[in-house]
């Protein structure tokens, strides 16, 4: 298990013993902690507590600087309805498989059709679409799928 997965595993531990959700860390703390550098938490915080994920990360730099995580809990069509409002026009194959799972994880789509749509906008299915437009074309499929889901 590398760096970044303690780090993670940390806070999300963290974050459910919190009663309201919400866990408030020092990123100093936590460098020292892990006996890393602050940016290796900054990395961390943008990779696997995002939005897309279902957190919303503030943060505040300097000397009492803190980092603050909300797990956003919301009804299964609120939550479709934001990721598909936030794809935007393009979507690399790494946030498509982390927005899928997180869709599998909180139970806004089921194990089997998530599997089904990431194998529908992986590479290897879209093969024959050039490569600069396979973004955009992973996009689109996912947009009218997730649609098809409200």
């Amino acid at each position: 298990m590398g760096i970044s997965d303690l780090i993670a595993s940390f806070l999300q531990e963290s974050l459910e013993l919190s009663e309201d959700g919400v866990l408030e860390v020092q990123r100093s703390d936590l460098a020292q902690r892990f006996n890393c550098v602050p940016s290796q938490i900054n990395y961390v915080m943008s990779t696997r507590f995002s939005p897309e994920r279902g957190y919303i990360v503030e943060s505040r730099r300097g000397g009492n600087g803190y980092i603050r995580i909300t797990r956003v809990r919301v009804d299964r069509q609120t939550l479709l309805m934001h990721v598909i409002n936030t794809l935007g026009n393009r979507v690399d194959l790494p946030s498509a498989r982390a927005i899928l799972a997180n869709l599998v994880q909180s139970g806004a789509l089921d194990e089997v059709l998530g599997r089904s749509l990431l194998a529908a906008v992986s590479d290897k299915a879209l093969i024959s679409v050039p490569r600069e437009l396979r973004d955009s074309v992973r996009a689109d499929i996912m947009k009218q799928v997730l649609i098809l889901q409200v």
